[in-house]
C-alpha cells in the first residue's frame, strides 16, 4: 500500500535539501536554527487548532534540528560546553512537551532560539 504524502511536506523536504547541498557549515547552522524555530512554531499553532498529528510531527521536525545542532558543534570551540548545554535544555523541554505540551516553555524556548539566531546573523555581516 502507498503511502500518503502532503505535497506541503514534500516540497519543503526538497526545498531544504537543496539548501543544505550548497551550504557552508555556519550556513547549515542558520538552516537549522530556522528549522528548529519554524517547527516550534508549527506545533505551538497546532497546539491551538488542536491538531495532535501535526504538533507531533512538528515536535519531531524540531528535535531533529536539535540533534543536527548538537552533532555540529565544535568540541574544540571555547562555546562548546554553553552551546552543548543550551541545545541539550531544549531538547529536553521539547521531549517533555511530547507527552505533556508546555506551549509558554516552547514559546520561550522558540524566542531564546530566535534571538541566539539573530546574533549569530549579524556577528557573520
Amino acid at each position: 500500500m502507498l503511502r500518503k504524502r502532503d505535497p506541503y511536506d514534500a516540497y519543503q523536504r526538497v526545498e531544504f535539501d537543496a539548501r543544505v547541498r550548497g551550504a557552508n557549515s555556519s550556513e547549515l547552522v542558520h538552516v537549522c536554527y530556522n528549522q528548529f524555530i519554524d517547527a516550534l512554531g508549527s506545533a505551538l499553532a497546532a497546539n491551538q487548532r488542536t491538531d495532535t498529528l501535526l504538533r507531533s510531527r512538528s515536535l519531531t521536525r524540531a528535535l531533529t534540528a536539535l540533534m543536527a545542532l548538537q552533532l555540529g558543534v565544535d568540541r574544540e570551540h571555547e562555546m562548546a560546553a554553553a552551546l552543548s548545554e543550551f541545545y541539550g535544555a531544549a531538547s529536553k523541554s521539547v521531549l517533555a512537551s511530547s507527552l505533556d505540551f508546555d506551549a509558554a516553555r516552547l514559546e520561550e524556548i522558540r524566542n531564546d532560539f530566535i534571538e541566539v539566531r539573530d546574533g549569530l546573523a549579524l556577528a557573520r555581516a
